[in-house]
C-alpha cells in the first residue's frame, strides 16, 4: 500500500487528460553490429499519462545485448526467438560454477591458484523462450544473449513514474560495456550536452582527448589509473574497459558460441523444476503474509536471491480465460510472480480468434499499455465524458496507452489479434460491462428499466443473453445483423 501511495504522490496529475489517442510506432531506430534497438517517443501524451517508456530490440543469432541497467523498473516480454538472460542481484552468491579438469594437478599454494584462475563463477542465467515475461527492479544490471537459429525480439516497458525511480521521467540506460552512443534525451540533458561540448571546444585538442569517454558506457568517465587501481589490473586492460573506441554498438556479435553455465536438463525437468521454484515461492509468500517465518533460514537470501523473475504467459494451458470459438487471456500478477509486488506492475497476454471481441471493459486500479503482437484488430475507447477518443485499428508493431478506467473495447481482424498489455499495477484489476459477471449483470432489472427507459424483457435480454464471461465468438448474432444490415440497404437502394 506504502509503494501504491507514493506512486500516486510521485505521478503528476493532468497528464492523462487526453482528448485523442493513436495507435503508435517506433520513432527511433539504431543499428548495431548484431542487431537493433527501436525506441518509441517517450514524450507522446500517451507515455506520459501512463509514465512509462516502450523499447524493442531485435538481437541476431549469436547476438548479446551489452550488460546494462536503469532507473526504472523493467518488464520483458519476449515476442519470438530463444536465448538466454542473466541478471545480477546486488549482495547475492556467484551459484553457478564450473569444474576445472586441472584443479586435481599440483600441490599447496599453485595448484589453489591455478583453479581460481580456471574456474568460472556467476550468479543463475535463465532460458529464455517465447511468451516468457522477465521482471527487473531498478538498477538491476542484465545482459541477453540469442543462441538459436532465427532472430530473438523482445518489447521492454520501462515504468519510470515508479517510486524506485528517483532521478526524472527520462528512461536512462547505464551500460556496462561497449560504446552504445545514445543520444541526450530530454531538454535539459540537450543543454547539459551542449554546454559540455562548448566547455570541451574552448580547452582545444587536448582537452577533447582527456574527455573523449563522454557518450560511451559508466567506466568511460573514470580516470584509468584509478580505474586500474580498482580492479588491481593494468591501465590497459583499464582502457579497454571504457571502450572509447568500440563502434559495434549496443547488441554485439560473439564469434564462437558463449560458453555459460546452465544445467543440462530436458524439457520436462526445466518445467518440473519452474513449477516446484513457483510452488515454494508461493508457500514462501503465504508464511509471509501470515507472518510467520517457516523454517529457520537467511532472510536475504530466500526474499531476495532465490525471487523468480520470469514466467511464461503464452502457454494456452495457463489461460484464465478461454473460450473455444473466441480466444484466451492470460495474466500475470505479484500472485503468480511475487518479485511483481516490487515493481508494482503486471501483465496480460492476449489471443482474440477470427473476428471476436473482447467484452467492453475498463481497468479499476492502473493504466494499460497495449502491443500488437501478430494480426490486427479494431480498438474503440472512451473517456469519462463519453468522447470517443480511438477507433481504429491496432496493427503488428504498434502501441496504444489505456488510461485507468477509460472503457475500451477489442475486435478481432480476419487474421485474429494477439497482445501482451503492460499494466502499471502489480494486482491490476478488470471490471467488464457485457457478459457474465459483468457491471451490467450486477445491476438489478429495475435500476436498468429506469436507467435506460427500457422493458423488462429488454433488460433481461441485456443482462443474461451473454453467458460469456470476457471473450465472444463472431457468433451467429453478429451475422445475423450484418446480413439483416445488407438487406436493409439492399430494400432502400431499390
Amino acid at each position: 500500500i506504502d509503494v501504491g501511495l507514493r506512486r500516486q504522490q510521485q505521478r503528476h496529475f493532468g497528464e492523462c487528460n487526453l482528448d485523442r489517442l493513436n495507435a503508435l510506432e517506433p520513432t527511433n531506430r539504431k543499428e548495431s553490429e548484431a542487431g537493433t534497438v527501436e525506441k518509441w517517443d517517450k514524450n507522446d501524451q500517451q507515455f506520459q499519462c501512463a509514465g512509462v517508456a516502450l523499447i524493442r530490440h531485435f538481437i541476431e543469432r549469436r547476438g548479446l545485448l551489452l550488460p546494462s541497467f536503469s532507473n526504472a523498473p523493467e518488464l520483458i516480454y519476449v515476442i519470438k526467438g530463444r536465448g538466454f538472460q542473466g541478471a545480477v542481484i546486488p549482495g547475492c552468491p556467484e551459484t553457478f560454477e564450473s569444474n576445472s579438469n586441472r584443479s586435481q594437478q599440483g600441490q599447496g599454494q599453485n595448484s589453489n591458484q591455478s583453479q581460481r584462475e580456471e574456474q568460472d563463477q556467476h550468479q543463475k542465467v535463465r532460458q529464455i523462450r517465447e511468451g516468457d515475461i522477465l521482471a527487473l527492479p531498478a538498477g538491476q544490471a542484465h545482459w541477453i544473449y540469442n543462441d538459436g537459429d532465427s532472430q530473438l525480439v523482445n518489447v521492454t516497458l520501462l515504468d519510470t513514474s515508479n517510486a524506485a525511480n528517483q532521478l526524472d521521467e527520462n528512461p536512462r540506460k547505464f551500460y556496462l560495456a561497449g560504446n552504445p552512443d545514445d543520444e541526450h534525451q530530454g531538454t535539459g540533458q540537450q543543454q547539459f550536452g551542449q554546454r559540455r561540448r562548448q566547455q570541451q571546444h574552448s580547452r582545444g585538442k587536448e582537452g577533447e582527448q582527456e574527455q573523449q569517454g563522454e557518450g560511451t558506457n559508466i567506466f568511460s568517465g573514470f580516470d584509468q589509473e584509478t580505474l586500474a587501481d580498482s580492479f588491481n589490473v593494468d591501465v590497459d586492460l583499464a582502457r579497454r574497459l571504457q571502450s572509447n573506441q568500440d563502434k559495434r554498438g549496443k547488441i554485439v556479435k560473439v564469434e564462437q558460441r558463449l560458453q555459460i553455465l546452465i544445467p543440462e536438463r530436458q524439457q520436462q525437468e526445466w518445467e518440473r523444476q519452474e513449477r516446484q521454484e513457483r510452488e515454494s515461492e508461493q508457500e514462501r509468500e503465504r508464511q509471509r503474509c501470515q507472518g510467520g517465518r517457516g523454517r529457520d533460514v537467511n532472510g536475504f537470501e530466500e526474499t531476495i536471491c532465490s525471487l523468480r523473475l520470469m514466467e511464461n504467459i503464452a502457454n494456452p494451458r495457463n489461460a484464465d480465460i478461454y473460450n473455444p470459438q473466441g480466444g484466451r487471456i492470460s495474466t500475470l500478477n505479484s500472485n503468480i510472480l511475487p518479485v511483481l509486488r516490487y515493481l508494482q506492475l503486471s501483465a496480460e497476454r492476449g489471443t482474440l480468434y477470427r473476428e471476436a471481441i473482447q467484452a467492453p471493459h475498463y481497468n479499476l486500479n492502473s493504466h494499460s499499455v497495449i502491443f500488437a503482437i501478430r494480426g490486427n484488430g479494431r480498438i474503440q475507447v472512451v473517456k469519462d465524458n463519453g468522447q470517443n477518443i480511438f477507433d481504429g485499428e491496432l496493427r503488428q508493431g504498434q502501441a496504444l496507452t489505456i488510461p485507468q478506467n477509460f472503457a475500451v473495447i477489442k475486435r478481432a481482424g480476419s487474421e485474429g489479434f494477439e497482445w501482451v498489455a503492460f499494466k502499471t499495477n502489480d494486482n491490476a484489476q478488470r471490471l467488464p460491462l457485457a457478459g457474465r459477471n459483468s457491471a451490467i449483470r450486477a445491476i438489478p432489472e429495475d435500476v436498468l428499466i429506469n436507467s435506460y427507459r427500457i422493458s423488462r424483457s429488454e433488460a433481461r435480454r441485456l443482462k443474461f443473453i451473454r453467458n460469456e464471461t470476457t471473450i465472444f465468438s463472431s457468433g451467429r448474432s453478429s451475422s445475423e445483423r450484418m446480413r439483416r444490415r445488407s438487406e436493409s440497404e439492399g430494400r432502400a437502394e431499390a
